[in-house]
């Protein structure tokens, strides 16, 4: 019954979802109010169907209900619960009720929290949201359906695949969606303002806040899925260049893009048409994301779906917002004029040049995601292009970008001299340089990867708080700390964004340049040296895990005599789904891990070994997280709030000042 009850939730979100569209689009136009408050309520009605959907559909899968065909085939009764739970996005129909249900949360949202907005601009941002809830619930009602039962239900589920029975990954999608799905707000608010002909300083603040929410929480979930690949797949790897993997760092290179984009349109009113394509390439990349994982042209551990059908209807969807945003956005050309002018030697200037690396980097990378597939299908070509081709096409790119961020954050607006930058960012630079050398050394002039890495990422992290210093003027030392502690929340945030991406850079060029690799056949009781390290194969065992068979090694690591860690590595088999997983065993510290990884039993007696020696592996995830907490930093001051600008024009307006 509560199965039925959530079909009928999501059949009744279709038709509200689209009221939502139609009626505030028709008011919109013609000045009707209350047909354009309809949008509100229409949102949140939208909004808890959708949930209570969700939540019937998780209800199948907590009692295992395998009448339920999406719970027989990726759930099993001896399932941990946290699996039975996470199960319900785990797999193509139950993530796609996820994606509806954020895309109705974030337009409840706005109809909660954007008070603030014209009554115009809010009811045709919720009549486009409107619209993405139509296409996406009819796509999840008419080709996903979550909600079919069984006519004779299996005795037990088939489970759910064992790659995706790990906390990293089963958090990894939701935070993927929240950021893939919250990049339709800033797309919704740019063909909002271009069916109202009005692109402003306000529309740019109202955008920024969704953009920076969106973005964070892509970086939390491109963050989450590269540790759970580093730790579960046992290659010792963090990033493939996968194509899935790629979906996601598109649209995240194209959301950086935009924040930078939008602070131009609120200062200077400049860059008003790009702000806008980005806004649509944003979403339009996400959509490629869900087409790519779900259309069955990739084959990835990642990929949720290989029907056909679904991938004709996303690619249908893409070409309609894409396309029918494009055509709007070359009908409005004239309405975005940009005002303010700038010299080539400016702020303006530096974001410029930062958006433009950042979008050439996001089509290098679809270029080599895509051209696989374009061979195949027009020149009956079957190619890889695998890590070489994107290090070596996409490095520059983002070698240009931490090059110029520490400079473009200083440079004032308008017009600057670089002189007084270049003065205030000496010992930033000196910094850089130091570093370069010390790892030079260290790596007995090996590789000028770990030079030049650790050297732009020192300069990225010193770059960021010079920026954050110099913002406190000038007098005495006692004074100018006072002043930092008042500085606004989102300068700090801004100092953690850029400083995390320098801790990521450091510890990617020091992973990569130093890592050691040993690959052996170890017997029980033997001991070998890697690195400086002695590793003991001290005893592998047959386990009984809850729902899994495990083959677990005992391995103990010591130096100079010394024990440092006991690790236990294991092979699981899921005897369900038939399907071995390896689980790595690591001992993570600052300066390095100690990763190991048990094989198969060989012939000759004794197992298949490898062991890697992982330097600033840490520091890639320490990076990340440094990201995330600037963007959350960012979104908690009060300047980044909807209501905030908004309130200032009407005190502004009261007292017979202009609006800014």
């Amino acid at each position: 019954m509560i199965t039925e009850l959530g079909h009928f939730a999501l059949v009744l979100a279709l038709g509200v979802a689209l009221v939502q569209f139609a009626v505030p689009l028709v008011g919109a136009q013609k000045g009707w109010t209350n047909w354009m408050a309809l949008a509100v309520p229409a949102a949140l009605i939208q909004a808890l169907l959708i949930a209570l959907a969700f939540g019937a559909l998780m209800h199948a899968f907590v009692t295992s209900d395998f009448s339920l065909r999406l719970v027989a085939l990726n759930s099993h009764s001896l399932k941990p619960m946290l699996y039975k739970v996470t199960g319900v996005w785990g797999n193509h129909e139950g993530s796609m009720l996820l994606w509806v249900l954020i895309v109705a949360l974030y337009g409840a949202a706005v109809a909660l929290f954007g008070g603030a907005l014209p009554p115009r601009l809010r009811a045709l941002v919720l009549s486009v949201q409107g619209l993405i809830g139509v296409a996406f619930l009819s796509f999840s009602l008419f080709t996903s359906n979550p909600f079919l039962r069984l006519a004779e239900p299996p005795f037990d589920g088939q489970g759910l695949n064992p790659l995706l029975q790990d906390p990293g990954l089963a958090f990894h999608p939701p935070f993927l969606y929240l950021g893939y799905v919250g990049l339709s707000m800033a797309f919704s608010f740019a063909v909002a303002a271009l069916i109202e002909g009005r692109i402003d300083a306000a529309w740019a603040r109202w955008v920024r806040p969704w953009t920076l929410a969106a973005w964070m929480f892509l970086t939390i979930g491109i963050g989450l899925g590269s540790w759970w690949a580093y730790y579960e797949l046992g290659w010792g790897g963090f990033w493939f260049w996968d194509p899935v993997e790629n979906a996601s760092f598109m649209p995240w290179l194209f959301a950086a893009a935009l924040l930078h984009s939008a602070i131009v349109v609120e200062k200077r009113e400049s860059l008003k048409s790009w702000t806008i394509l980005l806004a649509i390439l944003g979403f339009g990349f996400s959509l490629i994301g869900a087409f790519i994982t779900r259309s069955g042209i990739v084959t990835s551990v990642h990929a949720f779906s290989s029907d056909p059908t679904r991938g004709i209807y996303l690619l249908a969807i893409l070409a309609f917002f894409v396309g029918g945003a494009l055509t709007l956005f070359a009908a409005r050309a004239r309405e975005m004029e940009a005002r303010g002018v700038f010299g080539l030697l400016s702020r303006e200037s530096g974001l410029v040049l930062n958006n433009i690396l950042l979008a050439v980097a996001a089509f290098v990378v679809f270029i080599g995601t895509i051209w696989p597939l374009a061979a195949e299908l027009f020149f009956d070509r079957k190619l890889s292009v695998g890590a070489p081709f994107f290090e070596a096409a996409f490095t520059p790119f983002i070698v240009g970008i931490a090059v110029v961020l520490p400079v473009g954050a200083m440079l004032p607006w308008k017009r600057a001299r670089l002189a007084g930058v270049v003065k205030k960012l000496t010992p930033a630079l000196l910094l850089a340089f130091a570093v370069a050398a010390l790892a030079w050394a260290v790596g007995s002039g090996r590789s000028a990867l770990a030079p030049v890495g650790m050297a732009l990422g020192s300069w990225l992290v010193a770059g960021a708080a010079v920026d954050i210093w110099s913002r406190t003027g000038r007098g005495a030392l006692g004074g100018r700390l006072g002043r930092l502690t008042r500085l606004p929340r989102a300068d700090w945030g801004r100092l953690l964004g850029h400083g995390g991406l320098g801790v990521v850079f450091i510890g990617i060029s020091g992973l990569m340049a130093w890592q050691v690799e040993d690959i052996r056949v170890a017997q029980v009781g033997e001991s070998f040296e890697v690195a400086g390290y002695e590793v003991t194969l001290e005893k592998v065992e047959r386990l009984q895990g809850p729902n899994y068979i495990s083959t677990t090694a005992t391995m103990r690591i010591a130096r100079d005599g010394r024990e440092i860690a006991v690790l236990r590595p294991e092979k699981r088999l899921y005897p369900v789904q038939g399907m071995p997983t390896t689980e790595a065993a690591i001992d993570q510290g600052l300066w390095r891990d100690l990763y190991l990884v048990i094989g198969d039993p060989q012939e000759g007696g004794g197992w298949a070994v490898r062991t890697f020696i992982k330097p600033f592996t840490a520091w890639i995830w320490a990076g990340i997280l440094l990201m995330a907490l600037g963007g959350i930093l960012s979104l908690s001051d009060r300047r980044y709030r909807v209501a905030a600008g908004a309130a200032r024009r009407r005190r502004s307006a009261v007292k017979g000042v202009p609006a800014e």
